[in-house]
Formats: structure tokens, C-alpha cells, sequence
């Protein structure tokens, strides 16, 4: 096993201390709600236990993940990660049924990234997050926040009542294009609040079969981005499908492309095959990686998908799910490691 000399990390949770935390940035008359009845959240599946891995929590039985200095020390020089993308763990609100309080709350979200986070380290670099009920004032979010220099990037759930190649959304997409700031969608939150259940069949009973079916909303997103035109709309637009691991990958750009040879009347809006939207418009978070028990595998799979441009390294910390740097990937080639934990990235963003 080894550590990549250069790492950028492109999905790590920081977290809250506490809820109060948020509450100084919450607007009226959304601050008093929260005073008398605190956050309004969906319900949805999580875990057993503790959700974080054993050391994320220092001897004081602290987060670590909830106290920038700590993050760093606990994380980011353990692993020398060069960059931290932090992704947070806000998804929930883009599935509850109020769209005002939830579009206060990403704000509120984004006020403490940028004031309690981002000037912390230079290492840190910021998702800002959007409710996406109201694409309206989702766009208004992203161009007050999207300037910021440290924020690189727009985090929204998986979880939706529709698929996001949808046309109510593209004012959403309209500001992501014109801040240049890719959107990376994240699972989590499929069955919660006003969200499709989490698989096609619907609900299912326990945490293991929820986390097993994740890639599944996150297929549909990239089938209904790609089969609705929307990048011969926004040429530019990038998405980075993050949390679903990237085995599934072949698959999709196979089965798209031999549809679209068949069906391509169905969808007049496409110029290209598809599997060469899914190249130039989408990048593929190694976490949770799905390694094979048979080391030529993972190797195998990058050669079937030209998988060393479109994978970026994530090691999702602190979840329970993490994937450590120096362990994953083992048989990469100098120049596969170089791309997929650091150059893809840093093209990606622009750092």
C-alpha cells in the first residue's frame, strides 16, 4: 500500500458541533421557528450506530470532523491531503416540503462554510449547497455565493420527486454555468420528505439494502441530464456523481449507447453517442470504491470506460464508509494514481 505524493480529497463531511451552530446565520422569521421547535428535518435511512469511522472521534469523544483545526490535524495531515472539497451534510433540505425554510437553511449553510471553514486553511475549499424546490431561488443562491473564491462547487441530494434533466431546473443550471462551478449530487436522502423512493420497485426495509441500491438515483439523474439535451443547452455544465462507488460505470455507457443507436428519434435533441456526454460533462467519485477480490478488475474497468479522465478521488471522512487513501486502488499505474487523486480534480476546479 501507498500514499499518492499529491491528493486532492473531493468529498469530505465536515459537520456541525452542535445545530446551534447554524442558528446565528438563519434568517427570520426562520431563526424563531427554529428557536421554538428546532430544525425540521425528513426522516430518512441512516446507518446503525454511530455513523462516523472510530477516528474521527478525538479522546475527548469530540467530532472531528465538526472543528476545522481538528479536521485538519486528524485528516488531513494524516493522509497529506493537499485539498479538502467540503461537502457537508445539509442533503436533507432539499427534500422537505417547505421550500422557504429550506432555501433559508442553504443559506444559513453556506454563511457558516464561508465564515467559520473556508478562512481556516487554505486547504479547504467550499460546496456551497442550494434547495432545489425553488430553482428560482436556488440561482439567486448561487450567483450571492458563487463568487466567493473558495467555493468551487454546488452540492445538491440525489434524492428529488423528478429526475434532474427536467427543464424546471435549469435556471439552477443557467447559474452553475455562469459561475463555472460544477454540481456534484450526493445520495442519502432517496425516501425522505418529498423525495421518490429510494429504488424503482419502492421502499425497502433496512440500511443495507438503501446504501446497496444508491448508484440507482444517481443512474436516473445522469440518463435524464443526458436523454433531456440538457448539455447541448449548457455546453459547459459539469456534474460530479459522488457516494455511489463507480463498478456500474461500463454498464450505463453500454447500455445508453447501444438505446440511443436504436431509439436516437426519441431523443432529437442529442447530437453525440451518449457514453461521450457522460466523458465530457460528468466526473465519477471513487467512494465507496467497489473493489473486486481479483486485482486485474479495477484495471480492466478503466480500460472498458477511459475511466483515468473521469474518476476523482473521494474518500468521504468521516463516514462510516470511508475509503483510506493509501489502501484503495493498489494497481494503478504512476500516471492512472496521478490523475484519479490529483489531476482530474484540480482540472475539475480549477486549483
Amino acid at each position: 500500500m501507498r500514499t499518492p505524493t499529491r491528493i486532492i480529497d473531493c468529498n469530505v463531511h465536515h459537520a456541525f458541533r452542535s445545530p446551534a451552530d447554524l442558528l446565528p446565520y438563519v434568517e427570520e422569521p426562520w431563526k424563531t421557528q427554529v428557536k421554538q421547535f428546532g430544525f425540521r428535518s425528513p426522516r430518512t435511512y441512516g446507518p446503525p450506530g454511530k455513523s462516523h469511522v472510530a477516528s474521527a472521534y478525538v479522546p475527548e469523544g469530540a467530532d472531528a470532523a465538526a472543528d476545522p483545526d481538528r479536521l485538519s490535524g486528524a485528516f488531513l495531515d494524516a493522509y497529506d491531503i493537499e485539498y479538502a472539497i467540503l461537502t457537508g451534510s445539509m442533503y436533507a433540505i432539499s427534500v422537505h416540503a417547505d421550500p422557504d425554510y429550506s432555501a433559508a437553511l442553504a443559506s444559513a449553510y453556506n454563511d457558516h462554510l464561508v465564515g467559520q471553514w473556508l478562512p481556516k486553511s487554505p486547504r479547504y475549499k467550499g460546496a456551497m449547497t442550494v434547495a432545489m424546490q425553488d430553482p428560482q431561488q436556488a440561482a439567486r443562491e448561487i450567483d450571492r455565493i458563487g463568487g466567493h473564491p473558495d467555493i468551487v462547487q454546488i452540492g445538491v441530494s440525489s434524492g428529488a420527486p423528478v429526475p434532474y434533466g427536467q427543464r424546471c431546473y435549469y435556471p439552477i443550471y443557467e447559474a452553475a454555468e455562469r459561475r463555472g462551478l460544477p454540481i456534484a449530487i450526493h445520495p442519502g436522502t432517496e425516501g425522505g420528505g418529498i423525495a421518490n423512493p429510494p429504488t424503482a420497485a419502492g421502499y425497502v426495509s433496512d440500511y443495507f439494502q438503501f446504501h446497496t441500491a444508491l448508484p440507482h438515483s444517481l443512474i436516473a439523474h445522469m440518463i435524464s441530464l443526458i436523454g433531456e439535451g440538457v448539455f447541448e443547452r449548457f455546453p459547459s455544465l459539469k456534474f460530479v456523481i459522488a457516494g455511489a462507488g463507480i463498478a456500474w460505470l461500463p454498464h450505463l455507457m453500454w447500455r445508453m449507447d447501444r438505446n440511443y443507436k436504436a431509439l436516437r428519434s426519441t431523443v432529437p435533441l442529442l447530437k453525440k453517442m451518449p457514453s461521450q456526454y457522460i466523458r465530457d460533462h460528468f466526473y465519477i467519485t471513487t467512494q465507496p470504491i467497489d473493489e473486486s477480490d481479483h486485482p486485474d478488475s479495477m484495471r480492466q474497468l478503466f480500460d472498458m470506460t477511459d475511466a483515468e479522465r473521469m474518476i476523482v478521488f473521494a474518500s468521504g471522512y468521516p463516514d462510516w464508509d470511508f475509503d483510506d487513501p493509501s489502501a484503495i486502488l493498489p494497481g494503478l499505474s504512476d500516471d492512472a494514481r496521478l490523475r484519479i487523486f490529483y489531476a482530474n480534480a484540480k482540472e475539475l476546479y480549477g486549483l
